[in-house]
């Protein structure tokens, strides 16, 4: 805990600028609150060139949305940090006017608000197979939702390096009737093989040497043995790990699963902490984070309200007290 007797300089600072984060910074912002955006410019979707599934957006470049986004918050007066943030910390409240937080910067910058957003999203952990980190965001993809639309009735593989590869296989057949499952690492009992069989989905016995790639496309998927399976579209279920130090240092509570614990506006267990988008849901897509990220800022708002309120009461009896001496 640090001591600090200021008046916090924002109401709200936001950890993160993709959709949640963003997004709850524009309703924070024409609530009229003061409200800091930090962002270190690293969006997780910056590989892809088109983002899907987002009404009036579908098609749109990730970066071209948060260029949007940006200029219609700083448009509103929120202010736009650009760096790094190394630690947040509960201010001292002995001598604190307003309860809150010190958000310390990369460099030594420090900023203090009354209330925290964290929206820093999450990282891919691809497995270790040669073509695999080159091709991602391009024709190694990972969400059929958001790219199965565009490899429709393209032969597709399905890399069994993640349990969820199975889930994937049986999916993906919905947007394309040639679509293989490479069994790589995975353990298949006799009743995923049924489930396959029956959903028309072969499974390619072998582990995966590398993907073929040639002018920059696809070509196929090279196993051990030296069997190439023509594919000219791939999905890999990618390990996922929330960006999440900021709030394991605040001590915010994690399931069994190693996930935060937040409600549904994504207020975690430190009070006048909240935590949105895949930080706190690795399901969350573009469209729900921008979701979650507007639920936290009406949340917040109404905490603040409430702050305000009780602190407004607890003033007016003073002066009616003082009054009546």
């Amino acid at each position: 805990m640090i001591h600090m007797t200021n008046v916090a300089e924002y109401d709200v600072i936001v950890i993160g600028a993709g959709a949640a984060g963003l997004n709850a910074a524009l309703v924070l912002s024409r609530a009229r609150r003061r409200v800091a955006v930090v962002d270190a410019g690293e969006p997780r979707n910056a590989p892809a060139a088109h983002m899907q599934g987002f009404l009036s957006r579908d098609g749109m470049s990730p970066a071209a949305l948060l260029a949007v986004g940006r200029d219609e918050v700083t448009g509103y007066g929120a202010r736009w940090v650009e760096g790094r943030v190394d630690q947040v910390n509960q201010l001292d409240q002995v001598d604190q006017v307003e309860p809150g937080f010190a958000v310390q910067l990369a460099g030594g910058a420090t900023l203090t608000a009354r209330r925290v957003l964290v929206a820093t999203g999450l990282r891919d952990e691809l497995p270790d197979i040669p073509g695999v980190r080159e091709r991602w965001g391009k024709d190694l993809l990972h969400c059929p939702y958001c790219h199965g639309y565009e490899v429709r009735d393209e032969p597709i593989g399905v890399l069994g390096t993640n349990p969820g590869a199975l889930h994937h296989a049986l999916l993906l057949r919905q947007w394309s009737g040639d679509v293989v499952l490479f069994s790589h690492t995975l353990e298949l009992t006799d009743e995923d093989r049924v489930r396959l069989a029956a959903r028309g989905v072969p499974v390619v016995e072998g582990v995966i040497k590398r993907l073929v790639v040639d002018g920059d496309r696809l070509r196929g998927v090279e196993l051990a043995d030296g069997r190439v399976v023509p594919r000219s579209a791939a999905f890999v279920v990618p390990r996922m790990t929330p960006h999440d130090a900021l709030l394991a240092g605040l001590g915010c509570e994690k399931d069994a699963h190693g996930w935060l614990v937040t409600d549904g506006s994504g207020r975690t267990s430190m009070p006048g902490v909240w935590a949105v988008g895949n930080v706190a849901d690795r399901r969350a897509q573009v469209i729900t984070a921008a979701g979650m990220g507007s639920a936290a800022a009406i949340a917040i708002n109404t905490d603040l309200v409430e702050e305000e309120v009780d602190r407004a009461v607890e003033d007016h009896r003073a002066a009616e007290a003082a009054a009546a001496r």
